[in-house]
């Protein structure tokens, strides 16, 4: 069975597409009604996690204003998965943000793969909440906990990543912004081991806040468009390379990812776009030398096809990844010094 973007997404019972019914969500326990695989496309933290933009994002972004465009991943590749068990998953977290937070929360948005290029077999559920004000350390518990439970890969479900800001740390915007609270599925074992979400800076809040802005549904309260300012073209580059100098230490146990965040940093520094991960990664292959294509070409594959569970790396792959890493860097190095190449022209 095959879906175009989104489709499940428009199977939610929103009001108007702003908001859910006061009374429409089901109570039944998360984990008896999940179906989707799980997997994680959150092994690190928000910045490149799965968003991707709109055709139309110069005129929402601000573009003659300095600020970023947005573009929308066209279908590519295998069809999106139909996910009816993500719906029940989205369901619940709003229900949870609803009950824990309550009118605190001025707006709960859904972003990502989920409501742009479709989810892919390893994609996680991404969602954004404003909050009037900081989280109190029993709505950062109680939120933990619901999450923990909704979140579990173990169950059948898909992966989430949900961020909390309060409105005035990102409203008017300043650099960097401050995330109130996040949860990640690459952190499940320190939360088990008592770890609770609290305020911190992060930078890279300013690509996912472009994106929620950008194309964020809205599940519940303001939409995003009403409640976030535009991220300046500036710290939108800024934190794009905030993150660059630690994913190398990542590149042996999340290969994938890191290929295509590199290659999505690299195409966001040189156009300004942020691109989705298999069209960024497309950017790329078109300005790489012939000897750097194979391994970047066989990350995007695997993003489209196939579940973490069922990745495979030939060796040949394996030796050529870090020269690959290598030059990405350098194209990435040249961009932040304000040098161009012929490698590196949008």
């Amino acid at each position: 069975m095959s879906a175009e973007p989104g489709d499940f997404v428009e199977r939610l019972p929103v009001g108007e597409r702003t908001g859910l019914p006061e009374d429409g969500i089901p109570g039944r326990p998360a984990a008896a009604r999940r179906t989707a695989a799980g997997g994680t496309d959150g092994a690190r933290p928000a910045a490149y996690g799965g968003a991707a933009g709109r055709t139309d994002g110069a005129r929402a972004c601000g573009v003659r204003r300095g600020l970023p465009a947005v573009r929308r991943n066209p279908v590519a590749g295998p069809p999106p998965v139909p996910d009816s068990g993500a719906v029940d998953q989205i369901r619940d977290i709003v229900q949870l943000v609803g009950e824990v937070l309550g009118p605190e929360a001025l707006g709960t948005c859904l972003h990502g793969s989920a409501v742009l290029g479709g989810l892919r077999p390893a994609s996680d559920l991404d969602l954004l909440v404003v909050a009037r004000r900081t989280l109190t350390d029993s709505e950062r518990r109680a939120l933990l906990a619901g999450l923990l439970r909704i979140s579990d890969p173990t169950a059948g479900g898909r992966p989430v990543e949900l961020t909390v800001v309060t409105r005035s740390a990102v409203r008017p915007w300043r650099y960097p912004p401050t995330a109130d609270f996040q949860y990640g599925e690459w952190l499940r074992a320190d939360y088990e081991a008592g770890l609770v979400p609290r305020p911190e800076p992060a930078p890279d809040l300013a690509v996912l806040l472009t994106t929620a802005r950008a194309d964020g549904r809205a599940l519940a309260g303001r939409p995003p468009g009403d409640l976030l300012d535009p991220v300046p073209r500036a710290d939108l580059a800024r934190a794009t390379a905030a993150g660059v100098p630690g994913l190398l230490d990542d590149l042996d146990a999340d290969t994938r990812n890191v290929l295509l965040t590199l290659a999505r940093v690299w195409c966001t520094l040189a156009t300004g776009d942020i691109r989705a991960k298999d069209t960024a990664a497309d950017w790329a292959l078109e300005r790489l030398p012939a000897e750097h294509r194979p391994v970047l070409a066989h990350a995007r594959r695997l993003y489209l096809d196939c579940r973490y569970s069922e990745e495979s790396w030939s060796p040949g792959l394996t030796a050529q990844v870090r020269p690959h890493a290598q030059r990405v860097l350098a194209e990435i190095g040249r961009l932040r010094q304000g040098r161009t190449g012929g490698a590196t022209s949008g």
